[in-house]
């Protein structure tokens, strides 16, 4: 991390270690008031800079799954996602499949990394009637 220019901070420390083996794929508003209490000092601004420092060190993956707010992932190993479209909550999945590309298919492209999505609706959601269903 210091190649980085990464200060250690005992603000950005606690990030880091909200994230670790964090499965709830934070956005950077639930680690900010996750920490608020512990840190009355800590601003948004000082998440955000340390989230995308741990991303560019690839300590860290961006998700995009809700185009309201970007979320997080310790986990950098493979694995894919069920993606709940009502609740927005995330869950991991080991990865049990890779899919392989042969030249013409990857269209040129060299494959750093990859990631499946499914998406739908998870139990609780499931369980919980829409207004039209009330009547």
């Amino acid at each position: 991390m210091r190649e980085e220019k990464f200060r250690r901070t005992p603000q950005r420390l606690a990030i880091m270690k909200f994230l670790e083996g964090n499965s709830s794929h934070p956005s950077a508003e639930e680690v900010y008031f996750g920490l608020k209490r512990q840190f009355p000092t800590l601003s948004l601004a000082t998440v955000y800079h340390t989230l995308e420092a741990l991303e560019r060190m690839g300590k860290i993956v961006e998700i995009n799954v809700d185009s309201t707010k970007k979320r997080y992932d310790p986990a950098v190993g493979a694995h894919h996602h069920l993606i709940c479209i009502r609740c927005k909550k995330i869950i991991d999945l080991p990865e049990k499949f890779h899919p392989v590309l042969n030249e013409e298919e990857r269209k040129g492209f060299r494959i750093l990394r990859s990631q499946v999505e499914f998406y739908g609706l998870c139990p609780q959601c499931q369980s919980r009637r829409s207004p039209a269903q009330k009547n």
